[in-house]
């Protein structure tokens, strides 16, 4: 492969620098975790959901075991299933749809946004029937949905919303969290998130005590008490050891999300400055090829991931490869279109902005520690792409 002129490829994702300045705290805290012996349930925790439930400020915050299985928990506890419908965007990871299908309810896809690529409120709307349970949106790549609209559909409709902000973490909207808009949020600690484990792990939030309780039976097999299940569950407790790792992480978030939001200031810049974008623009075009990630309130996207939208994606990305430079995709197929979700009967052209959306996107590195000579590189690549002359 080639290389970039610092003789390194630029990757995506490098939790290298993020790393170092937790080693040794982090070191110690698993230590501690393997010197108490307490590996399932141990104190750290119960520590780490009081210290997110602080953060957010939602009433309760219970660690599980991934970000999928919030989402699967969550549906469980509020008795989503069979002849239920869940409205979502078809422009997310699988397991946003995923789970609604493995509680027997049907996944119903609104489009989304053009800008934002979240759903689109009205199309939500339109989609909506008497067997709508539930709303599911994703706050995508970092950046929170329009929740004063969806809120006020929800309320209009008498339906719960669940918050996919598994690339959300940090993420404000007018001083609120995400996580903290619905009747519950569900986080992914996968470790390239905003907030990331040593493995798998995830969080779901909640102001319901009602809710929180059933969710803590869920998580231990439905227990109530020692050999006492009261309803199913299954195992899907976050390990001690994670949530040490966690709490020590959750100290440096806020400056590892301060350094996300400066790098993609920095891109938009340089590509402003290099006559790839403007930011009037509502699409890729010949005069300005590249779209930048919409930014409605600063504090509400922490760019988990840094997404443009492009022309002749394939051949910029080879080029990209060729010079050194990791990009990567999401997602290149919507979830109608999958296979999995066949049976549904949804076709190519169902939802346009999201089937030209998989067609454009194109995640760009950026991380906490990307030096800027690295993001001119990227840049400079693109214009090379772009302007070849």
């Amino acid at each position: 492969m080639a290389e970039t002129g610092t003789g390194r490829r630029i990757p995506l994702v490098d939790l290298t620098w993020s790393h170092r300045q937790i080693h040794a705290e982090a070191m110690a805290a698993v230590s501690a975790v393997i010197e108490g012996q307490r590996f399932i349930h141990g104190p750290e925790v119960a520590a780490f959901e009081k210290a997110m439930a602080q953060r957010l400020d939602i009433e309760f915050a219970l660690g599980v075991s991934s970000g999928t299985d919030a989402l699967l928990m969550t549906l469980m506890a509020l008795g989503i299933g069979p002849g239920d419908e869940v409205i979502t965007t078809p422009f997310s990871f699988v397991a946003t749809a995923e789970i609604i299908r493995r509680v027997g309810a049907r996944p119903v896809f609104a489009d989304v946004r053009p800008h934002s690529l979240c759903l689109n409120p009205e199309a939500v709307r339109r989609k909506m029937s008497p067997r709508t349970k539930l709303l599911l949106p994703v706050h995508l790549y970092g950046n929170i949905c329009d929740m004063d609209a969806l809120a006020a559909l929800s309320l209009e409709r008498e339906v719960n919303i669940v918050e996919d902000c598994a690339q959300s973490m940090g993420a404000r909207r007018q001083g609120r969290a995400a996580g903290a808009f619905g009747v519950a949020g569900a986080f992914s600690f996968f470790p390239s998130k905003n907030l990331g484990a040593w493995g798998d792990g995830g969080l779901i939030t909640t102001h319901r005590s009602d809710l929180a309780e059933r969710l803590r039976q869920i998580r231990d097999h439905g227990a109530v008490a020692a050999d006492r299940y009261d309803c199913l569950g299954g195992n899907f407790r976050l390990d001690t050891l994670q949530a040490a790792v966690l709490l020590v992480k959750l100290k440096y978030l806020d400056n590892w999300l301060q350094a996300r939001q400066q790098a993609a200031k920095l891109y938009e810049q340089l590509f402003v400055a290099a006559g790839l974008a403007s930011k009037d623009q509502d699409r890729p075009s010949a005069e300005f090829p590249v779209l930048l990630p919409w930014v409605e309130d600063e504090s509400a996207h922490v760019f988990n991931l840094f997404v443009v939208q492009v022309q002749n994606r394939a051949a910029l990305r080879a080029q990209l490869d060729q010079a050194g430079i990791d990009s990567r995709v999401y997602y290149s197929m919507p979830l109608h279109l999958q296979a999995c979700f066949a049976d549904l009967g949804y076709h190519a052209g169902d939802f346009p902005v999201a089937e030209l959306a998989a067609k454009q996107v194109l995640a760009l590195p950026l991380f906490p520690g990307i030096a800027s000579q690295q993001q001119e590189q990227v840049v400079e690549n693109i214009a090379a792409f772009y302007r070849p002359a």
